[in-house]
């Protein structure tokens, strides 16, 4: 997008680096090719009005597949032609590139055959390369293979010069990178189908024409082919089959026609299917392009084989797209991007990021040949999960938890709950539980600076905040020289993103962070699966559930009306008589304390399930904002969208564009602009998931003092209203 944009234009597909496209499997009947080409154009239709503007039909469609010694006969083969040229003339009137099987005759020879279809021309006819012809197949008995074609180009349908053969990419030149590269079922079962060096010379989609009967365990054959195929071209793989219709002599027919992307299944037909169907999938063109450009290998690849690479021939034509209308994505986008939907995936995700975690903590114990670990504990997720990771790795080096020294470390706006259930958590684990209290070394920095909060002036400023982070972090590294242990970081891969972390001698540093590469999303749903599961006792679940249900804070400014002996003691700061003032009574007579902490971390920075989505496609695929607000008003545009039935209450909601813009803004100045320096430096920890990490020692490097202009930019034609 380059311009503002008015009305609907935002809200389109087309706007966005997205094709919509089309697999149809009409119905057909054996060499009743009048009958074929109307479900033909049937079908081409009811694509166009989807806005799709690529329509794939099955392998031979026109006469239908299974014809065998039909195919010889003159009849046969002059109504194909005739049939085809009423599929020319009817796609004058619609917009999409329609792709149509057909024998063809030419050079005295017969040849399985695709043709392009747009606007009135045939722009090119694509030519199977592998015939099968063992067991059941009989094709060389039929056709000829494309390697045996004499010409390049052909005359049909009136006209003159059609291009001709295997080596043919078609190009929609005002469409950036929309390029499809056409084979045929047996093709893509050879150890290097041809698909592999259409993809490397630049294809992003590859149409199979396929025909593909139906035997027991084929289907997902055919799937493990498709998607392999889809992953290691990095392209979108479109595969069709025959449906009803097909003569069953001998065979039967499923019409199993699916549409991968990147490895990923965006669509799957029905098999069997008594009537006609088509499926459709919306690709992601921008995907497939920063996949490759970020795999270096992919360009080597296409370097090693640049004779075959060179040898293709390129067809341009202009693609005429929906303009003017409101076409959301009909492809789901998950809400939360790093959390699978499906609870067995979502199950079998946080089985291995816990292990991933344990496994990282380790081995680094082992490698320091240190026994002990020290964490700092203050009863919300991220150092609830870090502990529960702490105790799981002392069982797998079979040490006791006790060699876990936890400190819950109260300062002047921690709650009663969060106090509270951190010590329950420490003990039901089993670790050395220890409280310290961080007030009375807090005091003296104020004093030692010439912070007001020293003489009883409640100025809750960034210095305020940082002090005490500070003085939790150096006590913690104090603790471990002592207890020769390792400190263990808690702070989260959101937090890191948004520089939501006290540089330094504050959460942002630590011996070994096992949340390094785990988001807040992410870390919220290990959690619940770790209550859930009962991976520890009922008792550590029981907590586990509190804690879930505790608002997200940093707790470094106590609220208005928190008026506990806690915050008395705070606003009587210079009567209190130093450190034995603020201890008397301790943190347990702090009933006063609200339940929720005052300070609300997504008030400041924005909500962490949508900064979570922004940064996935931010970092991983690095789409330019106006992309990741259309992605995410499709995601969160509606209550009930995307929600899996055991969604907890809090987050089924509903983001609004003006939302989704404002928070969207505060992710990318502070992304860009005010935190990398942070990101520099950060400790060792593992990465989890294929959403990254933001380590420099992996997969993020950026400059500390880049400028956040472009992104803003680029921001502004998102529109402020849906």
């Amino acid at each position: 997008m380059t311009k503002a944009t008015k009305g609907n234009d935002f809200f389109n597909i087309y706007e966005h680096g997205f094709i919509r496209a089309a697999v149809c499997i009409p119905e057909v009947k054996v060499a009743d090719v009048d009958f074929n080409v109307r479900a033909t154009i049937r079908l081409a239709r009811r694509a166009a009005a989807a806005h799709a503007v690529f329509a794939l039909f099955p392998e031979l469609g026109v006469s239908a597949y299974s014809n065998e010694d039909l195919f010889h006969q003159e009849a046969l083969l002059r109504a194909v032609r005739e049939g085809l040229g009423r599929i020319v003339a009817s796609s004058r009137r619609l917009r999409p590139v329609i792709v149509v099987g057909a024998p063809l005759e030419a050079e005295g020879r017969l040849f399985n055959c695709g043709l392009v279809i747009h606007r009135g021309r045939i722009l090119g006819v694509a030519v199977k390369s592998y015939l099968p012809n063992h067991r059941e197949f009989h094709e060389h008995r039929h056709f000829t293979p494309a390697q045996e074609a004499v010409v390049a180009a052909i005359d049909l349908c009136g006209q003159e010069g059609v291009p001709f053969g295997a080596d043919l990419i078609f190009t929609a030149r005002n469409i950036p990178r929309c390029r499809f590269y056409l084979e045929f079922g047996e093709d893509l079962q050879v150890p290097v189908p041809p698909s592999s060096f259409a993809a490397l010379a630049g294809a992003t989609l590859i149409g199979n024409l396929s025909a593909s009967h139906a035997t027991v365990g084929k289907a997902d054959y055919r799937r493990g082919l498709a998607a392999n195929q889809s992953a290691r071209g990095v392209v979108a793989y479109l595969s069709t089959a025959a449906g009803p219709g097909e003569s069953t002599t001998d065979l039967a027919w499923d019409g199993h026609a699916m549409i991968h992307e990147n490895g990923d299944m965006l669509a799957e037909s029905v098999r069997f299917a008594p009537e006609e169907q088509i499926v459709f999938a919306d690709i992601d063109l921008d995907r497939l392009a920063q996949e490759r450009m970020r795999l270096t290998s992919f360009s080597r690849n296409a370097r090693t084989h640049r004779d075959r690479v060179r040898a293709f021939r390129h067809i341009d034509f202009e693609l005429e797209v929906p303009r003017g209308e409101r076409i959301l994505l009909a492809r789901e986008y998950p809400r939360f991007p790093y959390v699978p939907a499906d609870p067995a995936r979502r199950d079998q995700r946080c089985r291995e990021v816990f292990n991933i975690q344990v496994q990282g903590l380790a081995k680094r114990l082992r490698a320091a040949e240190i026994d002990n670990l020290v964490i700092g504990v203050s009863g919300g997720l991220d150092s609830t999960q870090a502990l529960l990771v702490a105790a799981r790795t002392m069982d797998a080096l079979k040490r006791p938890r006790s060699n876990i020294k936890a400190y819950t470390m109260p300062g002047f706006a921690t709650t009663e709950t969060t106090y509270n259930n951190a010590l329950r958590l420490m003990k039901v684990l089993g670790a050395e539980a220890n409280e310290l209290d961080i007030r009375p070394s807090c005091l003296q920095m104020f004093r030692d600076v010439g912070h007001p909060f020293a003489e009883g002036k409640p100025v809750y400023d960034i210095t305020f905040e940082n002090i005490q982070a500070g003085e939790r972090t150096s006590h913690l590294f104090r603790l471990a020289n002592m207890h020769q242990a390792l400190v263990t970081g808690t702070g989260d891969l959101s937090e890191l993103a948004l520089g939501w972390c006290t540089y330094g001698v504050g959460d942002h540093m630590s011996h070994y962070n096992v949340n390094a590469g785990v988001p807040k999303t992410l870390i919220r749903r290990l959690i619940r699966w770790v209550a859930d599961a009962a991976l520890f006792s009922p008792e550590t679940s029981a907590v586990l559930d509190d804690i879930l249900e505790t608002e997200i804070s940093p707790e470094l400014i106590p609220g208005a009306d928190d008026t506990g002996p806690l915050n008395r003691a705070v606003t009587g700061v210079a009567d209190v008589g130093g450190s034995d003032g603020l201890r008397e009574g301790g943190m347990a007579g702090a009933t006063g304390m609200g339940a929720q902490p005052a300070q609300k971390t997504e008030a400041v920075i924005g909500p962490f399930d949508l900064q979570d989505f922004h940064n996935y496609y931010i970092t991983r695929f690095g789409y330019l904002p106006t992309k990741v607000a259309f992605l995410a008003y499709c995601a969160w545009r509606d209550v009930a969208r995307g929600v899996w039935p055991d969604v907890p209450k809090e987050e089924r909601r509903r983001y609004t564009m003006g939302e989704i813009k404002r928070w969207l803004e505060v992710y990318l100045y502070r992304f860009f602009k005010t935190s990398q320096f942070k990101r520099s430096c950060v400790p060792n920890g593992p990465k989890v998931g294929d959403g990254g990490a933001l380590s420099p020692r992996g997969d993020y490097r950026a400059p500390s003092d880049s400028e956040a202009a472009v992104w803003l930019e680029n921001l502004r034609l998102v529109p402020d209203e849906d």
